[in-house]
């Protein structure tokens, strides 16, 4: 029987050959000692630490290399002091080369100050705006900076149209940093943070609950976040209880909560349904997949007692972070002694005690602009700074996350599987979005708050031409549903039979804020009100009934000249017809004969010099003088018959002129009457005023000698009304002049009041009406 002992002997040394086979391992390697700073405590500590380890390993697996890096893990504990003195105990007792980590920004803030002190790199992946890489030469970021994030969520809310956002965010060193940034990027949509709370992470919940009920009480409903998971997860729950989590809010997550949402805990999730997320976007490839397979079993190896922590880009991050380290030292070398230290100190804390760094500069130096393709992705480090690319957009909707678009840079919003080659920026691409509430419709980004004074808007009440009001109501809806404003409408209607003037007068007196309607824009109006630009045509015009249609009557020909000129003109032929004979008859043989021969030559001889027919030659010079004046007269008379038989074939016929002493109608209501009066001189008597489209009809059918009237004057949208729907519309016709005016607009007591509402109502130029006013 063999020796158990020699059995384990080679048993070890065969474990020892092949360990160092399968990882590249180099006794004579000179040893790179690397510090690593995480909160060991917290799961996401514990993934970074797992793929760090598996970082250094892969790095020197079958590789030729004069270094070895060795990590040197400590745990900072969540807590600031930790982390320093974890800091100091790496430089002054371990003299490592750099230190990687911490995660908290509020702890890295303290460390990357002793990293510049000492010329130690401190890479870390803290994404406050407050740490820069340009203002710690010793500072590098390995992670994407949360301002990058914000023309992501800037396009988010472009693209819903959202005018107001209200940014809540952690009270900590990374929490402030993000909201000037979000706030210029959102200026480019007309867009802005029209309120910013900060919440301490060490707020109670009271706290937190009284700062929600002041959020809900806004109008308000689009709500960016940016918080750590602790934070984040306390704040949700109670914005759930608070019943800000259902239909009508929007809130959009950033960077890292929105990488972190796996590890939320099941009620926290349940609690942010609807929510959408911007998180730095990793590319799928088989290399990534291989390496999640590895880390799942690594990670149960290293944390045998807790279920796997899924892997995300912070762990991702973590381990090309490692990798960038080891390839830097592998090019710089080490050198000894590490440190150059000036005094001695017993204590180990000694801040004094540490020295500077010899290799720290030359190191920093190497990682400051490193490039590389990572498990990330690519991961560019230039100018102490990971440099962003695209972002995905994430929505809670079950027990996780769902990809709903990506964004960049070049591309805007895309959808899942859209490709990025040759793609075109815009705002409408993003894949089906469950909103709180679980509903996909999405918010409309405000709400009218409970206690919110009403916007009075006058409509005025009349019994006919309801059309325009109508639709002047309708676009008021839209534009103020379009507004910042959360004020509910309350409409008053007019009295009956109230004038336009003293209706638009109550606005002047505070007894409504805005009228909505067809009111005119007149001078003496705007003394009292502000008006928007019009939103429809303008001018007065008149309206008269056309003259039967007689052109198929078989006698029309007779019209162009009247009974009594008829037999003047016949007159006139036998007259000529008896001078031309007395003249012709005794020295022209044409002129002689018999006498029934002599009367036929005189009605002949006249009537046939109409078309120039007549054959008998003329002797006598007076009788050429006579035949040259009744030539001219026949021209006359075939040239005016002519053109007044063609206008009444080819031109409707209008009623006489109108005067001042004809009847005439208007709307009742209108400032046409005093227009009337005070501009055409018509009497007051003379005037009718009507309400309907009906009753206009009527009037103008029946003339002013049955009671109506002879004409109908009115503003142009009224007339082509009229026109379009009278039931007689083919007996009227709208004659010149037009009368100008301002046309229809929208009225309040003061634009500058609502200031967003004027410029929306500036924009109705743009919906003048296109379509025929018979449509509205």
């Amino acid at each position: 029987m063999k020796n158990p002992h020699f059995l384990w002997f080679h048993t070890i040394l065969f474990m020892s050959f092949y360990i160092s086979q399968s990882t590249g391992f180099n006794s004579t390697a000179a040893k790179a000692d690397i510090g690593v700073i995480l909160d060991l405590d917290t799961p996401l500590g514990k993934v970074c630490r797992t793929c760090i380890s598996m970082a250094v390993e892969d790095f020197y697996a079958n590789r030729d290399h004069t270094t070895t890096t060795v990590p040197h893990f400590r745990d900072s504990k969540s807590d600031v002091i930790a982390a320093a003195y974890a800091a100091i105990d790496l430089m002054k007792n371990t003299q490592v080369m750099a230190i990687l980590g911490p995660q908290n920004s509020n702890q890295a803030d303290f460390v990357i100050n002793m990293g510049d002190r000492a010329k130690i790199p401190i890479i870390s992946p803290a994404m406050s705006p407050s740490l820069s890489p340009q203002d710690s030469p010793f500072f590098i970021r390995s992670a994407w900076p949360s301002f990058s994030q914000s023309k992501a969520i800037a396009a988010i809310i472009e693209k819903h149209n959202w005018w107001k956002v209200v940014f809540v965010y952690e009270d900590s060193g990374f929490g402030r940093g993000l909201v000037p940034f979000l706030d210029e990027d959102m200026l480019e949509s007309n867009a802005h943070v029209s309120y910013q709370t900060a919440i301490s992470p060490t707020a109670t919940d009271d706290q937190i609950a009284r700062e929600l009920d002041k959020l809900m009480k806004m109008q308000t409903r689009v709500f960016v976040v940016d918080m750590l998971p602790d934070l984040a997860s306390r704040f949700f729950k109670l914005a759930k209880e608070a019943g800000m989590m259902g239909e009508g809010y929007a809130w959009i997550v950033s960077d890292p909560l929105a990488s972190l949402l796996d590890l939320m805990d099941s009620k926290t999730v349940e609690a942010m349904q609807g929510v959408l997320g911007v998180k730095a976007r990793v590319q799928e490839s088989e290399e990534v997949a291989n390496f999640t397979k590895r880390y799942n079993n690594r990670f149960r190896y290293d944390n045998p007692d807790m279920d796997v922590v899924k892997l995300n880009v912070f762990g991702l991050w973590a381990y090309d972070s490692m990798t960038s380290i080891a390839d830097s030292i592998e090019r710089a070398g080490v050198t000894s002694p590490r440190f150059n230290r000036s005094v001695d100190g017993e204590n180990s804390t000694d801040l004094e005690a540490i020295g500077t760094s010899s290799t720290g500069s030359l190191l920093n130096g190497l990682m400051k602009n490193h490039a590389s393709k990572g498990l990330s992705g690519d991961f560019n480090v230039s100018n102490g700074q990971l440099q962003p690319s695209a972002f995905e957009v994430v929505n809670v909707h079950g027990e996780s996350g769902v990809t709903v678009g990506f964004w960049s840079e070049r591309c805007g919003l895309l959808k899942p599987g859209d490709s990025e080659d040759g793609c075109v920026r815009n705002t409408e691409n993003l894949d089906l979005i469950v909103w709180p509430g679980k509903t996909g419709d999405a918010p409309r980004g405000w709400e009218f708050p409970t206690s919110g004074k009403a916007l009075k808007v006058g409509i005025p009440a009349k019994g006919g031409f309801l059309e325009f009001v109508e639709f002047a109501k309708n676009v008021f809806e839209e534009v103020w549903n379009k507004t910042p404003y959360a004020a509910p409408i309350e409409y008053i209607r007019s009295d009956d039979g109230e004038e336009y003037d003293g209706f638009v007068k109550k606005l002047d007196l505070k007894v409504i804020d805005v009228v909505v309607g067809d009111v005119t824009i007149t001078e003496e109006r705007s003394e009292w009100a502000d008006f928007t630009i019009p939103y429809t045509e303008s001018g007065i015009a008149m309206v008269v009934r056309t003259e039967p249609d007689d052109k198929k009557n078989a006698w029309i020909f007779m019209k162009p000249l009247t009974g009594g000129l008829w037999i003047t003109i016949g007159a006139f032929f036998v007259f000529t017809g008896v001078v031309v004979w007395i003249l012709e008859h005794r020295i022209n043989e044409e002129f002689q004969g018999p006498r029934h021969k002599q009367i036929g030559m005189i009605f002949w001889f006249s009537f046939s010099t109409l078309v120039f027919a007549h054959k008998e030659k003329v002797s006598s010079n007076l009788t050429r003088f006579v035949l040259i004046v009744w030539v001219f007269v026949v021209l006359v008379l075939t040239s005016s018959y002519t053109a007044n038989l063609t206008s009444m074939l080819t031109v409707e016929q209008l009623n006489p002129e109108i005067n001042a002493g004809d009847c005439v109608g208007y709307q009742k209501g209108s400032f046409v009457g005093g227009f009337l009066i005070d501009d055409m001189n018509f009497d007051k008597s003379n005037l009718r005023s009507y309400s309907t489209l009906e009753e206009f009809d009527d009037a103008l059918s029946k003339g002013c000698s049955n009671g109506g009237v002879d004409a109908i004057y009115d503003e142009m949208p009224y007339i082509n009304l009229l026109l379009s729907k009278s039931k007689n519309s083919h007996k009227y016709k709208m004659i010149g002049p037009t009368y100008p005016n301002s046309g229809f607009g929208f009225v309040s007591s003061s634009v500058l009041s609502f200031p967003s509402l004027a410029i929306k109502m500036s924009r109705l130029e743009e919906l003048r009406l296109s379509q025929p006013v018979a449509d509205l």
